[in-house]
C-alpha cells in the first residue's frame, strides 16, 4: 500500500482530465488560466507569481507572467470558444503599452527581454484579433503599434529572438497598422534562413553555434516556422512552402524524442517550459503540413495528447493553487536559467495551438493512434545533424549524445548539452555543487579528478565529434578537461542481442594521476514504503542496490539502471551512489549506480569501457517486468572495428 504521505504528495490539481477530446485540453487550459487572476495586478498588465529573480528586471518578468500565457488563450479564442478572463489581457495589452498608466511596461532597449514576449502578443493580435485587438480604442492601438514596432531599430541576438521580432511585425501587418515594417520582417527571415543546415534542422545561431536542442524545434524555430507558413502563405507562398518542406523532414527525426507513454526526452535548456517540447506537432495540425509516412493526424495526435497527459499527472509541476512551479518533475532551481523567471513555465502555452482548430480539422477528427514503434523502420538511428544516436529497443527511449555544447555561459550547460546520454524515463541530473559525487550527481557521464577528489570535471565543450562504423555506428569525440589531459570516447548503441545495453568506452591520455567515477541512469531512490533502498544479491529482482567490484546496479518502481565495467585493465569498485536531493530532473531522490575508479600514468593510455544497462518501468507499473535479470546477465560486444584499434 502506498504510504499515506507518498499519497498526499501524489495528488495534482488536473489528473482526473482524460485530455481525449478538444473539450479536455480546452478544459486543461482554462484550469491553468484561472489560477492566474488571483496573480494579476489591477491594470491586467502584470503577473506576479513568486519572488525569485532573473537576469532581467522585474517589470520584464511579470510581463513574461502576463504575455506567455496569451498562446493558449489566443489559440482559444482563435477556434471560437469564449473564456470569461479574457478582458483581463485586453486591458493588460492596453496598459501595459501606454506610457502614462502606472503598469507600463518600459521602452524596450538593445536586446531586452520585453522582445521575447512580443512573440506571444504579436501571435495574439495575428489570430485571435477580433477579440483582442478590436476592443481597444484608437488610442491604446497606437500605443500597442508604438511599443510593439519599437523593436524594430534595436539590437537583438543573433538567435531563436530574431524570430520574436518577426511575430511582432506579422501581429502589425494583421492588425493593419503603418507601423508594420516589412523590409525589416524580411530581412530577419532571410538572416533566420541562415541558420537552416538540412534534413529540417536549423541551428540555434549562425555558422560555429552546435546547439540543436528544443529551441530548434518546438520552443521557436520550427513551431515559430509553421505558424508562419500558416498566416503568410498568401504574401509569401514560396517561403511558406519551404517551412512546411523542413517540417516534413523534421517531423520523421522529432518523434523519437518522444516514448510511447508520452514523455518526451529531456535535453538542453529551458526545460521549465515543460510540455512545450510538444507543440511542434500542434503546430504541424496548425500549418496544415502533409504528413510524412509513416506518421498521420492520429499519430500526431497521439503523441501531442499523451505528453499533455503526461503532465497533468506530476504533483511538483504546479503549485496547490494550480499556478505553474519553476522546474521540470517537481520545484527545482538547480536545473533553470537566469532567464526562469516564476512566470517563464508558461511557454508551454505554445502546445494549446490545436485549439485553434475545429473539430473537423483531421488532428481532432483521427482517432487517436499508439507511438508508431512498429512502424519506424529502424529502433536505433543515428541523426547526423544534432549528433544523436536515438534508441527505443527495450521500450526504453533514450539517444546517445556528442558535438553539442551551449555557445554562450548558461547554467549547468555540461549537464544540459555533454551528458553522454538522455533518457525519457530517467531524465538527467544537475550538479547542487562539485565538492562530492554526491553533489555532482555525475549520472550518464564520465567525472574526473586531478587532485584526490577535491572537485570533479565532466565533459562540457566536445570536438570532433563524428559517426563511424557500419550501418548506424557509434559515436567518436573528444574532450580536453585540462591541458596535458585528453579523453577519447566511443558511444556504442544497443543490439538486438542485447537490447538493453550501450556501451562506453574512454581512452584517457595523461602525464597525472586522476581519479574516475562513470555514471549509469539516476533512478528512483526509494522502496515501495517510501523508505531508501536497501542492498540486495546481484542475482535478485528485488527492489534494491548492488555496489561491488565492477558492478554497481538500482531497481526502483521506476525501473532498472545498472553499470558494468569490462575494462581489461584498471578494474573499478560499484557503487551505488545516493546523490543529493533535488539533482536529478525526474526523482527528487535519486539513486546513481557509478564505477569508481583510481589511474595512475603508465604509459599515458588508461582504457576504460563500461556496459551501461537501462529497463523503464511500464506505464502505472511498479518496477521492471519480472523476468529481467535475464537481459541484466547478457553482456554487449564491443564492435571488432573499435576493439582493433584499442589493440
Amino acid at each position: 500500500m502506498e504510504p499515506v504521505s507518498e499519497a498526499m504528495a501524489s495528488l495534482s490539481p488536473f489528473a482526473s482530465n482524460p485530455l481525449q477530446t478538444k473539450d479536455d485540453v480546452k478544459n486543461f487550459l482554462v484550469a491553468l488560466l484561472d489560477p492566474l487572476a488571483a496573480h494579476t495586478s489591477p491594470g491586467g498588465a502584470r503577473i506576479h507569481l513568486g519572488h525569485t529573480a532573473t537576469h532581467y528586471d522585474e517589470i520584464a518578468a511579470q510581463l513574461e507572467g502576463f504575455s506567455r500565457p496569451i498562446w493558449g488563450l489566443a489559440s482559444l479564442l482563435a477556434g471560437g470558444a469564449e473564456y470569461s478572463g479574457t478582458h483581463r489581457w485586453v486591458s493588460g495589452l492596453a496598459n501595459g503599452c501606454d506610457p502614462s498608466h502606472p503598469e507600463f511596461w518600459g521602452e524596450m532597449r538593445d536586446k531586452d527581454q520585453r522582445m521575447v514576449e512580443c512573440s506571444a502578443l504579436g501571435f495574439a493580435i495575428a489570430v485571435a484579433g477580433k477579440q483582442l485587438w478590436d476592443p481597444l480604442s484608437a488610442e491604446q492601438k497606437t500605443n500597442v503599434e508604438n511599443w510593439l514596432s519599437s523593436m524594430n531599430n534595436k539590437a537583438m541576438p543573433d538567435t531563436n529572438w530574431l524570430w520574436f521580432r518577426v511575430f511582432a511585425n506579422l501581429g502589425l501587418s494583421r492588425a493593419g497598422s503603418a507601423k508594420f515594417d516589412a523590409a525589416r520582417m524580411k530581412a530577419d527571415l532571410d538572416h533566420l534562413d541562415t541558420f537552416y543546415i538540412g534534413d529540417g534542422w536549423s541551428r540555434d545561431g549562425p555558422e560555429g553555434v552546435v546547439q540543436l536542442d528544443y529551441y530548434s524545434s518546438s520552443f521557436a524555430i520550427q513551431y515559430s516556422q509553421l505558424i508562419y507558413s500558416k498566416l503568410m502563405n498568401e504574401e509569401d507562398p514560396v517561403r511558406c512552402e519551404e517551412y512546411r518542406k523542413r517540417a516534413r523532414f523534421f517531423a520523421v527525426d522529432f518523434v523519437r524524442y518522444f516514448d510511447s507513454e508520452g514523455r518526451g526526452i529531456p535535453f538542453g535548456r529551458s526545460l521549465t517550459y515543460r510540455f512545450a517540447m510538444s507543440s511542434f506537432w500542434g503546430a504541424l495540425a496548425f500549418a496544415d503540413v502533409e504528413l510524412p509516412a509513416p506518421l498521420t493526424w492520429g499519430v500526431v495526435k497521439g503523441i501531442q495528447l499523451r505528453n499533455l497527459r503526461y503532465w497533468t499527472k506530476q504533483p511538483g509541476a504546479y503549485y496547490i493553487d494550480g499556478t505553474l512551479t519553476i522546474g521540470f518533475c517537481y520545484p527545482n532551481h538547480n536545473m533553470t536559467e537566469a532567464y526562469n523567471s516564476p512566470g517563464s513555465p508558461y511557454w508551454c502555452c505554445e502546445s494549446f495551438i490545436p485549439l485553434s482548430l475545429p473539430e473537423t480539422h483531421p488532428f481532432w477528427a483521427a482517432k487517436e493512434e499508439p507511438y508508431p514503434t512498429s512502424l519506424l523502420p529502424k529502433p536505433v538511428v543515428a541523426l547526423k545533424h544534432p549528433l544523436h544516436i536515438a534508441t527505443n529497443l527495450g521500450n526504453h527511449f533514450y539517444i546517445l549524445s556528442s558535438g553539442q555544447q551551449c555557445s554562450y555561459p548558461v547554467k549547468q550547460s555540461a549537464a544540459k548539452y555533454g551528458k553522454l546520454a538522455y533518457s525519457s524515463a530517467f531524465g538527467y541530473s544537475v550538479p547542487v555543487g562539485n565538492l562530492t559525487l554526491e553533489e555532482l550527481a555525475g549520472d550518464s557521464t564520465l567525472a574526473l579528478s586531478d587532485d584526490d577528489g577535491e572537485t570533479w570535471k565532466c565533459r562540457r565543450d566536445t570536438r570532433e565529434a563524428r559517426f563511424e562504423g557500419p550501418g548506424e555506428g557509434w559515436l567518436r569525440s573528444m574532450w580536453y578537461p585540462w591541458k596535458g589531459v585528453e579523453v577519447e570516447t566511443w558511444l556504442v548503441p544497443p543490439t538486438t542481442d542485447a537490447p538493453l545495453w550501450h556501451l562506453r568506452i574512454h581512452r584517457i591520455k595523461t602525464g597525472r594521476p586522476l581519479l574516475s567515477a562513470e555514471g549509469a541512469w539516476a533512478n528512483y531512490a526509494q522502496r515501495q514504503d517510501g523508505r531508501h533502498l536497501d542492498p540486495v544479491p546481484e542475482a535478485s529482482e528485488e527492489f534494491g542496490t548492488v555496489g561491488e567490484a565492477g558492478t554497481a546496479r538500482a531497481a526502483s518502481r521506476a525501473g532498472v539502471s545498472g553499470i558494468v565495467d569490462l575494462s581489461s585493465q584498471t578494474p573499478r569498485t560499484g557503487v551505488a551512489l545516493r546523490t543529493d536531493a533535488n539533482s536529478n530532473l525526474i526523482f527528487a531522490r535519486a539513486i546513481l549506480p557509478t564505477l569508481r575508479g583510481e589511474h595512475v600514468t603508465g604509459d599515458g593510455n588508461i582504457w576504460l569501457v563500461s556496459a551501461v544497462f537501462g529497463l523503464p518501468s511500464v506505464e502505472e507499473a511498479e518496477g521492471a517486468p519480472k523476468g529481467w535479470i535475464t537481459e541484466w546477465e547478457k553482456r554487449p560486444r564491443i564492435p571488432a572495428e573499435i576493439a582493433a584499434f584499442m589493440q
